[in-house]
């Protein structure tokens, strides 16, 4: 486990570290234990408990993942647990194609809406299972935590050789995480070189090597799918770094544009910055996004879609809260230039009603990372 000192950035706002953990525990209640407006975690029975996507109203692993995250980082094993359990009752695959991986969208009775998995989802299973056998140890069955992020590392890397059937979540050969395991095509905001990192130190032996090399992979990667001027990403990448189009009719709609899923990308290089330290890459990164979007505070352009040259489109974005956090996050490596939206983060707080779940989860995460909160354990 790394020891290292964390920085509270939000000093600089007047907002001690004793501030700073007293608002990550007001902001860990109100997702998990508010007013049925404000929550988004709901208890089952005595032992297990999901988060809902309020806007989509099914529980996905994406946000079972990031609750048990969540609840690492705060010290709350019960809650943790609860989701784990819940993963692993409703979701999990003990055989077939998809055995050892996670169905990504389930309703709240636990019946499965898909059968596939979304790679995001056991990236964060992993790491958080990884912190949670070093925070509280390892307990026996589903709760020896470490022993079930190695098997699904294993899984995410090795299906598709020896016994194991089914497709791999990061390509063999360019070690980059897939959108999904069957295709070959990626997200730029899955691409998590600080968790693969820690990852190599937890994972079988055999393959540690693959997680370092994939870590290397994604940095790289983040400067392909990166535009060099505005800094904007898509939602969906090839492996060229390009924009991926697909049908209209896939995936909800079009992803070759700066859109929800990529606002999570500068979150990640922010986090990578605090974690293992700043690049002259990353900080250019952070400076030409918050380039593109300080002239539109003004008049509010900022709320407009963009494709990822700059390009405005006639839409206005799905999660206002997530994309100020996001620019927010910049703070960590350009902490003039975004200081606006650290302010306006600030102010702003969490969103209500039906879209709260994103836009919350990722304002919870940059709190964290902000405030010197999100650390590895």
């Amino acid at each position: 486990m790394k020891e290292k000192t964390y920085v509270n950035y939000l000093k600089d706002y007047g907002i001690s570290d004793e501030q700073a953990k007293k608002r990550c525990e007001e902001i860990f209640a109100t997702i998990f234990h508010g007013s049925d407006e404000e929550r988004f975690f709901c208890e089952v029975g005595d032992d297990m408990g999901y988060m809902e996507d309020t806007g989509n109203h099914d529980a996905r692993t994406e946000g079972m993942s990031y609750g048990m995250m969540m609840s690492v980082q705060m010290d709350r094993k019960d809650e943790f647990d609860r989701l784990w359990k819940w993963s692993k009752t409703y979701m999990y695959h003990e055989s077939g194609r998809q055995e050892g991986y996670f169905a990504w969208s389930c309703a709240p009775d636990g019946t499965r809406n898909a059968q596939g998995a979304a790679p995001d989802g056991e990236e964060y299973y992993a790491m958080a299972l990884i912190f949670a056998g070093n925070r509280w140890g390892c307990g026996e069955g589903i709760f020896d935590y470490h022993a079930e992020a190695r098997r699904l590392l294993h899984y995410m890397i090795r299906k598709g050789s020896g016994d194991l059937q089914g497709c791999p979540m990061f390509d063999p050969v360019n070690h980059y995480i897939k959108f999904v395991a069957e295709l070959d095509f990626t997200d730029p905001s899955y691409h998590l070189p600080h968790f693969y990192e820690l990852y190599a130190e937890y994972a079988y032996d055999e393959d540690k090597k693959f997680f370092v090399e994939a870590a290397k992979a994604s940095r790289e990667y983040w400067k392909k799918c990166c535009h060099p001027v505005t800094g904007l990403n898509p939602e969906y990448g090839d492996y060229d770094g390009t924009p991926h189009t697909n049908p209209e009719h896939q995936f909800g709609g079009r992803h070759d544009w700066y859109y929800s899923d990529a606002y999570r990308t500068m979150i990640n290089i922010a986090l990578d910055t605090v974690w293992n330290g700043e690049t002259e890459w990353a900080k250019q990164q952070a400076g030409c996004v918050l380039d593109f979007f300080n002239p539109k505070l003004e008049d509010g352009s900022w709320q407009d879609v963009y494709n990822v040259d700059g390009t405005r489109q006639d839409q206005k974005v799905l999660h206002p809260v997530a994309a100020i956090a996001s620019n927010a996050s910049a703070a960590v490596l350009a902490p003039d230039k975004a200081r606006a939206w650290v302010e306006m983060f600030l102010e702003g707080g969490l969103r209500d009603g039906d879209r709260r779940y994103y836009d919350n989860c990722l304002y919870f995460f940059v709190y964290l990372l902000l405030s010197g909160n999100y650390r590895i354990w």
